[in-house]
């Protein structure tokens, strides 16, 4: 039953259809808190370089300094990384959205019509007519990531 959600599929039509809109939304999901994290962990790693060494030089604070120095480099790095991998999320989101354009739009140009307003409705896996009637004249974008 195609009702207008993404993913949604009318098994009765063999259709799937696909909001190419919907994964740009998506996409700015992830971007906005990607960049709220980067800046708290910026703020984080400059207060933290603020404190200096306040555990001294004696021998539990030698001890501290040995444990704490390797594991807020750690700690401040992968949460970099995090940062930055939420962010791409949200990348590889607005990405898919725009190859499922141009792959509808290559497909439809390929049966001699034009896209429809974004909306992707993919036939059957297992169609019941013969051959694809023409073939599309452009090779879609490189889809590898």
């Amino acid at each position: 039953m195609a009702d207008g959600r993404t993913g949604a599929s009318d098994r009765a039509g063999g259709r799937f259809v696909l909001k190419p809109w919907e994964p740009h939304g998506e996409g700015r999901e992830f971007e906005k808190p990607g960049g709220e994290l980067a800046k708290a962990v910026a703020a984080l790693e400059r207060d933290l370089g603020a404190l200096g060494t306040p555990w001294g030089t004696d021998r539990p604070g030698s001890g501290f300094a040995a444990v704490y120095g390797p594991a807020r480099g750690g700690l401040v790095g992968g949460l970099r990384g995090l940062a930055g991998g939420v962010g791409k999320v949200g990348t590889g989101l607005h990405a898919m959205a725009e190859r499922t354009t141009d792959t509808d739009t290559s497909a439809a140009s390929g049966f001699g019509a034009e896209a429809g307003n974004g909306v992707t409705a993919v036939a059957a896996v297992h169609p019941t007519t013969g051959a694809t009637p023409g073939a599309a004249p452009a090779v879609p974008k490189d889809m590898s990531v």
